[in-house]
């Protein structure tokens, strides 16, 4: 009798093997770690999730309208609120938020560390490691432009690109080979030669300038000296490296396109809107901090001087890369990062299910669909499933789009992003108490390369150490 009931007991444990074999051949039990985020068992719970975020081109309310209906045709039980922001007064209201403990569950923007500092800003790493699908999908680099101190804190929706930008018509003129350009790149000595030819006395008696920049902020420092080798003031480490002849050569390029007169004299008062004002006049060949999205921008203007409602040049776009300096060898580097959606918590919360649930809210926010953002302002996808949605309903020509791929590739890494947030913070004074007078006392003459090197070098040894 016990050796009828010990064959019993051994069969019931076969059996049980072989139908959680089944079970496991079925496919209805993913691999462990392998489950998509939005595959899992959901509490269905009513919740809200709110976002802040911004226009970020001019049908971007339609977009979010309908990735929030797909998101709740799937997910009824999570609201999604949202608020759009103004550029001018929405970091202000951010700030206040966040300093009073109370920040929106995903706001939209660039990561900083002094949003980690704050101890609010809420890590995904955890639900990202959970849903492989998405983290496979982002292509590569583009994760780690929402990355603090190694952790990831949001998924971007796009990759800002800053490059240079061109009329074709007076490049055209000059016998500029443009396409080699885009193709290759090109050194400070290149732009220089190209420079000659292009700038010249107008007929009306004014001046054509090879290039033309606006001397307010510190973004045409920063592109030129990336451009040198120089990926920031300080390296990934923290290190200060704006010690040697590479800060003094980059100088030098910048002061010798003023005095050598392919940039304005007046360059240094120069406002970004007079920047652009002297591009669209055809006064400028080439326009620094020139992004993608100036072919829809310029396509747009065009098709107003065609309508009667301003008066002007039209002009056909040709997007350029920053050049570099001759002991860079490469493309040259290009400025830019992720802007997307970063998650955060409010001061004393602790939920668990909804911080499951932003980061749900997040994926849908920065999906296939949302690809349209990038398409809007004619950046490279983020996405593979985003490139697949737009595939051929591209917004930039051809020519422009290639070449925006190409500056993406060559992406100068966000220094600030990969040091602590005590550094990064000094870093931040740095350039507005260091960097940016010295820029502007080379530009307007007041100071030599030399000069303006040494008390960089001296200032940032003490403050970057």
């Amino acid at each position: 009798m016990r050796l009828f009931s010990k064959w019993l007991s051994m069969a019931m444990v076969l059996v049980f093997v072989a139908v959680a074999a089944g079970c496991g051949k079925s496919g209805d039990t993913p691999e462990a770690g392998k489950t998509p985020a939005t595959e899992q068992k959901q509490d269905t719970t009513p919740d809200t999730v709110k976002v802040w975020t911004y226009p970020v081109h001019g049908k971007y309310e339609d977009d979010i309208k309908v990735l929030i209906a797909d998101f709740n045709a799937k997910y009824p039980h999570i609201k999604v609120e949202y608020e759009i922001l103004s550029w001018a007064e929405g970091p202000k209201k951010f700030d206040v938020a966040l300093n009073a403990g109370s920040p929106p569950d995903l706001y939209f923007g660039g990561m900083n560390g002094q949003y980690v500092s704050t101890g609010l800003a809420m890590p995904i790493d955890s639900y990202l490691a959970v849903s492989e699908e998405t983290k496979k999908d982002f292509l590569p680099g583009t994760l780690e432009t929402m990355q603090f101190g190694g952790k990831q804190y949001g998924l971007p929706l796009y990759q800002s690109l800053w490059g240079w930008g061109a009329n074709k018509r007076i490049l055209d003129e000059a016998g500029v080979d443009y396409k080699k350009i885009q193709e290759n790149g090109w050194t400070w000595p290149e732009f220089l030669e190209v420079a000659k030819k292009l700038n010249k006395k107008l007929p009306d008696g004014s001046q054509q300038y090879a290039l033309v920049t606006d001397g307010t902020s510190i973004d045409f420092l920063d592109m030129i000296t990336r451009n040198a080798g120089l990926v920031d003031a300080v390296d990934a480490k923290g290190n200060f490296i704006w010690n040697d002849q590479r800060i003094v050569d980059a100088l030098k390029f910048i002061s010798t396109l003023v005095k050598d007169g392919y940039m304005p004299k007046e360059t240094v008062a120069l406002a970004p809107a007079k920047r652009t004002e002297m591009f669209y006049a055809g006064q400028a060949a080439i326009i620094s901090k020139a992004i993608p999205y100036y072919d829809v921008m310029i396509a747009n203007r065009n098709k107003d001087i065609d309508a009667g409602k301003i008066k002007g040049e039209k002009i056909e776009y040709i997007q350029l890369p920053v050049p570099h300096s001759p002991s860079v060898n490469g493309y040259g580097v290009t400025t830019g990062g992720g802007e997307g959606y970063i998650a955060f918590t409010q001061k004393g919360a602790n939920n668990e299910q909804h911080k499951k649930n932003t980061f749900l809210v997040m994926e849908a926010l920065t999906g296939a669909k949302a690809g349209n953002s990038a398409n809007e302002l004619c950046l490279p996808f983020v996405r593979n499933s985003q490139a697949k949605e737009f595939a051929g309903k591209g917004l930039a020509k051809e020519i422009n789009f290639n070449v925006s791929k190409k500056m993406r590739e060559n992406l100068a890494p966000q220094v600030a992003l990969s040091i602590d947030v005590d550094k990064a913070a000094k870093l931040k004074q740095y350039r507005e108490q260091v960097e940016k007078p010295n820029f502007q006392a080379v530009l307007a003459g007041e100071k030599t390369p030399e000069a303006a090197a040494e008390e960089l070098k001296t200032k940032g040894q003490q403050m970057l150490r």
